[in-house]
């Protein structure tokens, strides 16, 4: 066994390093690896064909392994976990690396995940096998750091450096510049619509080395197993795999160059297209030219129902709405109502758990939600959504007290005077109008909530 791993990876997998990669850009902590193993300048034939020995090289593999790991991703239609697939791997790499050498490799379907979207509808994931994703992180890692800078500026998902952050303020500068519509176009299930034929040809002309062509042709072409069936696809690039965000920005980049090619101020991220014009008019005129581009030439097709040409502050954009002058970026209103509804589904009154347990299930949920939408303008939202989140905890724990003698005995034991809890405890009022009583705010303050570990969503508010 210990002379099968010296040959494949050289040396034992990290045991400490645990993340799948699903396509994300690399992170800082592995930028200089990455870039040593593939430059982004253009390389000559003879060294394009050896891209499949920079994939199955050890250093990128071992930096792919750490990526699967650290991502945590379920088992695909094998069963395999992660766990399981290392010792697979110490045993079967020699056979896997020869068979990606000889451009035979054949990657198994992956597995069909429904995710309900929060506006309806499903999300379509295929989940590959862990030794499928770990060759499409190897994949990822060579290809991206070439192909990257040749996509457009105006591209920011999927990308090494750029963020949906970026996107949202350049959007927002465009408004502010005098671009005060914008021509929302919304793709239809565009990652299951991609054309084969024609991603494969636009891959082809990025690189010669045909057994990489003939791997991600066979990762396109795997099959999806759904309902303990497995089924060909024709068109497609199921979401899930490291791979699919990269072919994605491949398909893409031709709108991309179409736009800057007519001299459009757009953003986009992944599917989401923003293009900004002047009026009403020209934006119309945009979305039908645009609409034909990608339905004749990229054979996508608009979601006419959600696509639309609109003042900046009646559409979201990554989450996020801008005011129509572009002074203001705010949280779009689809995404308050989910956070507030998540927030609700944490804090319901009959989860029976104590008030410190509940706010440490919480916290994760509020310091992403907040990192991400954090970068909007509005303080005042998300100081209003602390309060209320505290109100929700109030709630909650005085449902939890139960009854007059123990919700007296609580109150007092927070330092309410006799007569103000003694009034509370006997009140028949419901348990939400309840969290709002003075003697409840007297004896559950802000500090308290800070001192169990509660986050706040506006941050200025420690000050």
């Amino acid at each position: 066994m210990r002379g099968t791993r010296q040959t494949t990876l050289g040396k034992p997998l990290p045991e400490t390093l645990a993340l799948e990669g699903r396509g994300e850009a690399p992170d800082a902590e592995h930028e200089d690896a990455e870039s040593r193993m593939a430059k982004p300048e253009p390389e000559s034939p003879a060294a394009a064909e050896r891209l499949m020995e920079e994939v199955c090289d050890r250093t990128n593999l071992e930096i792919a392994w750490q990526r699967v790991r650290r991502n945590k991703g379920g088992p695909g239609m094998d069963g395999m976990t992660i766990d399981d697939a290392k010792g697979y791997l110490r045993e079967h790499w020699p056979i896997v690396r020869s068979q990606l050498i000889e451009g035979t490799y054949r990657p198994q379907p992956v597995k069909r995940v429904n995710l309900p979207k929060p506006d309806g509808g499903v999300r379509k994931l295929g989940v590959p096998c862990v030794v499928d994703r770990l060759i499409q992180q190897a994949l990822l890692q060579v290809l991206q750091p070439r192909w990257d800078p040749t996509f457009s500026e105006h591209s920011y998902g999927f990308r090494p450096g750029r963020s949906a952050h970026q996107a949202v303020a350049q959007a927002q500068r465009y408004v502010a510049e005098g671009y005060s519509f914008v021509v929302d176009i919304d793709l239809e299930k565009f990652f299951d619509r991609v054309q084969h034929d024609r991603l494969m040809a636009r891959v082809a002309a990025r690189l010669s080395d045909k057994r990489v062509l003939k791997l991600i042709r066979a990762f396109l072409k795997a099959g999806v197993m759904e309902d303990g069936l497995v089924r060909p696809v024709d068109e497609g690039t199921p979401q899930g795999g490291p791979l699919s965000p990269l072919l994605s920005n491949v398909v893409l980049d031709e709108l991309d160059k179409e736009l800057t090619r007519r001299g459009h101020r757009f953003c986009r991220y992944g599917d989401d297209c923003n293009i900004y014009v002047r009026s009403r008019r020209a934006g119309e005129r945009i979305m039908a030219s645009v609409g034909r581009f990608l339905t004749v030439k990229l054979r996508l097709k608009v979601n006419e129902a959600k696509s639309a040409v609109a003042r900046p502050e009646e559409r979201k954009f990554l989450g996020f709405s801008l005011s129509n002058d572009g002074s203001e970026r705010r949280i779009a209103s689809q995404a308050l109502s989910r956070f507030k509804q998540r927030v609700r589904d944490l804090t319901r009154r009959t989860k029976g758990v104590s008030l410190p347990k509940l706010v440490a299930e919480l916290a994760p949920y509020l310091i992403g939600w907040r990192g991400y939408f954090g970068f909007c303008q509005t303080p005042r939202v998300l100081s209003n959504l602390d309060a209320w989140i505290r109100r929700r905890l109030r709630s909650y724990l005085w449902r939890q007290w139960q009854n007059g003698r123990n919700r007296f005995k609580q109150l007092r034991r927070r330092g309410v005077p006799t007569f103000a809890a003694a009034v509370a405890a006997g009140s028949p009022t419901g348990f939400w109008r309840m969290s709002s009583h003075p003697a409840l705010h007297m004896a559950l303050r802000n500090h308290a909530f800070d001192s169990i570990g509660l986050p706040r969503l506006h941050r200025s508010a420690y000050a």
